[in-house]
């Protein structure tokens, strides 16, 4: 099978693909942390990344089967990470989430990732290094 991508008005349509990558959704409001962590992950030859700077275009473009792993902001607007999380899960259970954040506070008061079913919490700043360092044990 080939691997077919259309982007379209932001619109990701992705085909099976043989292959040995790991899919990876990020979701951010943030277009210069996609785009790094886009850049890191798929250096690594291990990785096909999708990125998405709306979380309901992201939703709305997101299909069961599609990825192992879904990294999104919690706080963004229109739809906060922890809300696209369920909606993810409501289609795809077996997604892994890890959720991104630049304030644990804004995290931490708003509840617990364990409790919200994410495998992760990374706070921004992050090193490429340590990002790809999560990201593996993650997958693993």
């Amino acid at each position: 099978m080939s691997k077919i991508i259309s982007l379209q008005a932001n619109r990701q349509i992705i085909t099976p693909l043989n292959s040995n990558k790991k899919r990876i959704l990020i979701v951010d409001d943030e277009p210069d942390i996609t785009l790094t962590f886009k850049i890191a992950l798929e250096g690594t030859g291990l990785y096909e990344v999708y990125t998405f700077n709306e979380p309901l275009k992201a939703l709305a473009n997101f299909k069961a089967g599609s990825y192992e792993l879904v990294i999104t902001d919690i706080k963004m607007p229109k739809m906060n990470g922890c809300e696209f999380s369920q909606k993810v899960k409501e289609i795809e259970n077996n997604v892994k989430i890890c959720f991104l954040t630049a304030s644990e506070c804004y995290y931490c008061n708003n509840g617990n990732y364990e409790q919200r079913e994410a495998e992760c919490l990374l706070t921004k700043p992050i090193g490429i290094g340590e990002l790809i360092k999560q990201i593996k044990s993650i997958l693993e």
